[in-house]
């Protein structure tokens, strides 16, 4: 009964890992397909506005939030700030000033090796040499994702400055919530995070005259699409996935985001798909294949070593890759 309870669990780590690939992977698109008639920022006011009231409503209806103190409240709202209204804010406009989306996605293909270098001294965690060479590899094929799509940009140079603050944003929000030892729960996380983002978007959006939204039913079908998808799932499995797998595995699958939306981006948009682009594709899966390998060797001979008689080779990979929240 224990190794079937294993087998499902892993399968529904995996279900969840390839869903949080493809939702994410589709926050870069929503802006380069819909925001063509409209302001980004209007995008944005409406994606995270009616969630938000329907995310307080949940909360408030199921007693979800009933524990949670002002202490958990602020902490998680800085988190937001980073994690959704800067990171949002910046792929937006990143995409809106003419970068691919595909080099947009970059910005979570990068993230990996900074952290990793991070990691150490800030979360007292050790990346060995099979992850810094999955994390490599994972690194080359993204650069070869990207370069093949550099050739056609009409971007201006400055505009690459939006996916870096897109890619720092991120990366602070991930290490406060790692370094935070978060009390609340994924639905009272997620709630928060995008209350205080559409609190902050609609001053903004004010200010920028990109307030009121078109009558258009594309408009609201694209709002509505990016509300459910790259936000209620992509960050709500993100947050899920970083306390289930750890950061280390998580941001393995980052590697994936860029190649999975430039292959959207040809289908949907039109943008260039190479060789070298599916060269690059194949090295990404390689570094990911690594450093998953490796986290689950790590966790086998640790057990090994602790006398776990009870734990075989599926008991790593069940405590590696699902620890329950």
């Amino acid at each position: 009964m224990g190794i079937q309870v294993g087998i499902v669990r892993v399968g529904v780590t995996i279900a969840a890992s390839v869903a949080f690939v493809v939702t994410w992977s589709s926050g870069f698109l929503v802006p380069a397909i819909a925001a063509v008639e409209v302001p980004p920022l209007t995008l944005l006011v409406w994606r995270f506005v009616p969630l938000a009231v329907i995310l307080l409503a949940v909360v408030g209806f199921t007693g979800a939030g009933r524990d949670v103190t002002r202490a958990d409240v602020g902490r998680q709202a800085l988190i937001g700030l980073f994690a959704q209204f800067g990171y949002c804010t910046a792929v937006y406009a990143a995409v809106a000033s003419g970068v691919a989306t595909g080099t947009t996605a970059l910005i979570d293909a990068v993230q990996p090796l900074i952290i990793a270098v991070l990691v150490g001294p800030l979360l007292g965690l050790r990346v060995r040499g099979a992850q810094w060479a999955g994390l490599l590899i994972g690194a080359a094929g993204v650069l070869l994702v990207v370069r093949s799509q550099l050739d056609d940009s009409t971007a201006h140079p400055a505009a690459y400055v939006w996916p870096a603050l897109a890619m720092a944003s991120l990366i602070v929000g991930t290490f406060l919530q790692r370094r935070s030892e978060p009390r609340t729960g994924t639905l009272v996380t997620l709630t928060i995070h995008v209350s205080v983002t559409a609190l902050a978007l609609v001053p903004v959006a004010a200010v920028f005259g990109a307030l009121a939204p078109p009558a258009s039913a594309s408009f609201w079908i694209a709002a509505g699409f990016a509300a459910v998808f790259p936000t209620l799932a992509a960050y709500g499995l993100y947050w899920w996935l970083l306390r289930r797998v750890g950061i280390t595995a998580l941001n393995a699958l980052l590697f994936l985001i860029a190649p999975t939306t430039a292959l959207a981006g040809a289908l949907l948009l039109g943008e260039p798909l190479t060789l070298v682009t599916l060269g690059g594709f194949a090295l990404c899966a390689a570094g990911v294949a690594a450093v998953l390998v490796s986290e689950t060797r790590a966790v086998h001979n640790s057990s090994e070593s602790s006398g776990d008689s009870r734990s075989g080779a599926l008991g790593s990979v069940s405590r590696a890759f699902i620890e329950e929240l």
